[in-house]
């Protein structure tokens, strides 16, 4: 099922504290950042807390520019995104000003979380999950039955650190503050555990009066069929890639680009490349690998069409090129229609061979743009 596009937003001290031990909140973003972090709110679906965070900063999460809420009813949305809090034990204080601010608010809970935050009589919609806080599970609800498409979660730790760790954050915002903490009983920002591999990408850094915003995207693709947030990023860039294809009126718009395991990209490429009037997207890739790259056996091939399974121009389908380049795992957002070749089935091939086809049909849409032309 499709997720939201989650976007983890947090302000940390040089030495990666989020706070203090006072009592009082240590406000580490500028005015212009907070300002800044307003805009962002303004411009998601909803947003996301921990229970510690309601407990320990009784936040009210709100749009405060009556602009940018005039901006979102003119729209067509509410004044104020969704506000979601998440709690397994649902033990939370009914009279915190996050239940009584804003707008519509979802508390997601364990089915035990439930009966104890609807005893008291939290003001949200209360939502079991089931036995244990499922992330996945939440995220699916808030995309199926909420219409989220873009989350935005302001902490605290422990959910910044779960959905990294689960590979479900598609972007972070990261507040640097010029502040130094010290104090080793401090909350910090990420948590110990395992991680994903290789490197977060580095999309923008910005100075905001004395704070630096560094915005980041995940790169490592997911393993087998399970889905990471990467996986999105790369597929979209593979769509992207679609639009400069020369047009044709025989042959699909097509990019694909070609993932190490540690989120290193290996080649990137698309339909008639070059000076190729026949090349497809995954082979004009895949031909700018060595094929002796060790990488290759872990990687990820992204194509925004279904690899194909048969071809008039040359006699090797991309779907052999990747089995025989070691490939096992692709990740598209379109099956191949019947357009051009009844009975298109480059998955099929695929997976006689052993390789994993993940489908992302949210992608599908973007990938059908450059073809339209193609249609009826």
């Amino acid at each position: 099922m499709p997720l939201p596009y989650v976007l983890l937003s947090a302000a940390v001290s040089l030495d990666g504290c989020l706070d203090d031990t006072g009592p009082d909140r240590l406000l580490l973003s500028s005015p212009a950042d907070f300002d800044r972090v307003d805009e962002v709110r303004a411009s998601v679906d909803a947003i996301l807390v921990g229970a510690g965070t309601i407990r320990a900063d009784n936040p009210r999460l709100l749009v405060n520019s009556a602009e940018r809420r005039a901006a979102r009813v003119a729209d067509g949305k509410a004044e104020y995104p969704l506000k979601v809090a998440v709690s397994g034990s649902g033990e939370l204080d009914p009279a915190a000003r996050f239940w009584h601010t804003g707008g519509d608010k979802v508390l997601l809970t364990t089915d035990d979380g439930a009966r104890r935050a609807r005893a008291p009589g939290i003001g949200a919609d209360v939502v079991a999950l089931g036995p244990v806080l499922d992330w996945r599970a939440a995220l699916e609800y808030l995309y199926d039955r909420r219409g989220v498409r873009r989350l935005m979660v302001e902490g605290g730790g422990t959910v910044h650190t779960q959905l990294l760790q689960q590979e479900l954050a598609d972007e972070l915002h990261l507040v640097l503050a010029p502040l130094l903490v010290g104090d080793p009983a401090a909350p910090r920002l990420f948590g110990p555990g395992a991680y994903q591999g290789g490197r977060l990408r580095l999309v923008e850094s910005r100075r905001i009066e004395d704070v630096v915003l560094n915005r980041y995207l995940p790169t490592a693709p997911g393993t087998g069929d399970r889905t990471a947030a990467a996986d999105r990023h790369w597929l979209a860039l593979a769509c992207e890639l679609a639009e400069l294809c020369p047009p044709s009126e025989s042959a699909f718009s097509v990019g694909a680009v070609v993932v190490a395991a540690d989120g290193t990209e290996l080649a990137r490429g698309y339909s008639r490349e070059g000076d190729d009037p026949v090349v497809h997207a995954e082979e004009a890739a895949l031909a700018k690998v060595d094929s002796a790259d060790p990488r290759l056996a872990a990687a990820t091939v992204y194509s925004s069409l279904e690899p194909c399974a048969r071809r008039a121009s040359r006699p090797a389908p991309c779907a052999r090129l990747i089995l025989d380049a070691g490939v096992r795992r692709v990740v598209t957002a379109w099956r191949e229609p019947d357009t051009f070749v009844p009975g298109a089935d480059g998955s099929g091939m695929l997976a006689v061979g052993g390789a994993v086809v993940v489908v992302l049909p949210e992608y599908e849409g973007r990938a059908k743009a450059p073809n339209r032309h193609l249609e009826g």
